[in-house]
């Protein structure tokens, strides 16, 4: 069923292009009508011309144009064209006897003088030709790059919309295997029947109100993610008591600079698990600065004098990939080891 939508469409085009050969015609009144007085013969010429104008337009505006120039086949552009103008020219030139034969009595006195020239009556033609098709092509690339654009921001809708999922899929990840850790220091603890066990639940409560409500904003406060990070190495205190010897170097008072939530987290996770304790001691210094606008994180912990063990966990993986996708070319990640140390060093500009 044809919509309501689409006859109003073509009764407006038909009504423009009513409009604007009407404009045609008294265009052709005026132009042949230089220097004559012969009125009724000015308009009939001109009226018989009409329909060559409007054949030929036509002929290149919606056959030409869109079968041979746009998709740019220009061996069959040049030859068609060629085969239309030649088509043309002969009406053009039945118009001009037209005017001579009955309108003017094979007088050419009779004749307005504009119409007597072949050249003047063609480029009277052709310039309508030439107009209306300028006016088509401007058109078509208005609408061509108005439908790229909305193709690009769809595209980019759609990949904004991938890379959102993805970023949730890889902090859903992170999610349990950080509280995976935690819930079995707890688990210790209560095997133990200490008198931390409280305080402990207490600090893992404030941990989880942190993941289920701050870790799906798209931002947090860096203060935030300090407070959450010391939690957890407060947490980790508990679990290790005396063995631990770790050292803090963090930003003090209120900071608002805006980071993605869970990004430190994973290193000082992966520093207490895979740390190891030394002559009694578990080392481990974590600093944090944000100078220049630049954040810098670096996580040192203690390990075995071993060869160095190239294996990722997941939550290394997964925080690889959420800064290809949070900070692209704007973030290095430099881990190393040596016989003693693991580093860890994460620069970014927010």
């Amino acid at each position: 069923m044809i919509s309501k939508k689409f006859i109003l469409r073509k009764i407006q085009q038909l009504l423009l292009h009513s409009i604007f050969w009407v404009g045609v015609l008294v265009f052709y009144i005026v132009f042949f009508g230089h220097q004559s007085t012969n009125f009724q013969y000015v308009f009939s010429f001109s009226a018989f011309l009409m329909p060559v104008t409007i054949a030929t337009t036509y002929t290149f505006n919606y056959y030409i144009i869109p079968t041979y120039l746009l998709p740019k086949r220009y061996g069959l552009l040049i030859l068609y064209s060629i085969y239309t103008l030649v088509l043309s020219t002969y009406f053009i030139i039945i118009s001009i006897f037209y005017g001579l034969i009955f309108l003017s009595e094979l007088k050419t006195a009779g004749m307005a003088p504009m119409s007597k020239s072949i050249l003047f009556v063609m480029v009277a033609v052709y310039l309508i030709v030439i107009l209306f098709s300028a006016f088509s092509l401007i058109k078509h690339n208005y609408t061509a790059t108005a439908t790229n654009q909305n193709l690009q921001n769809k595209i980019l809708e759609t990949q904004l919309q991938f890379k959102k999922q993805e970023l949730q899929y890889l902090k859903m990840q992170i999610h349990p295997h950080f509280l995976f850790n935690t819930l079995n220091t707890l688990y210790g603890f209560a095997l133990k029947k200490s008198e931390d066990t409280p305080d402990m639940i207490l600090k893992l409560a404030n941990l989880l109100d942190y993941l289920l409500y701050q870790s799906n904003k798209p931002m947090v406060t860096l203060e935030e993610e300090i407070d959450h990070m010391q939690d957890y190495i407060a947490l980790e205190k508990m679990r290790f008591r005396d063995t631990l010897d770790i050292s803090l170097k963090l930003p003090q008072g209120k900071n608002t600079l805006k980071i993605p939530p869970m990004l430190f987290i994973p290193f000082v996770e992966n520093s207490f698990k895979h740390g190891h304790i030394s002559d009694g001691k578990l080392s481990i210094h974590i600093s944090l600065q944000y100078i220049n606008k630049e954040v810098c994180f670096r996580v040192k912990n203690s390990v075995k004098s071993s060869p160095v063990n190239t294996k990722e966990g997941i939550g290394l993986q997964n925080l690889k990939k959420r800064l290809s996708l949070l900070y692209k070319d704007k973030h290095q990640l430099t881990i190393s080891q040596t016989n003693q140390w693991y580093h860890t060093e994460l620069r970014f500009t927010p």
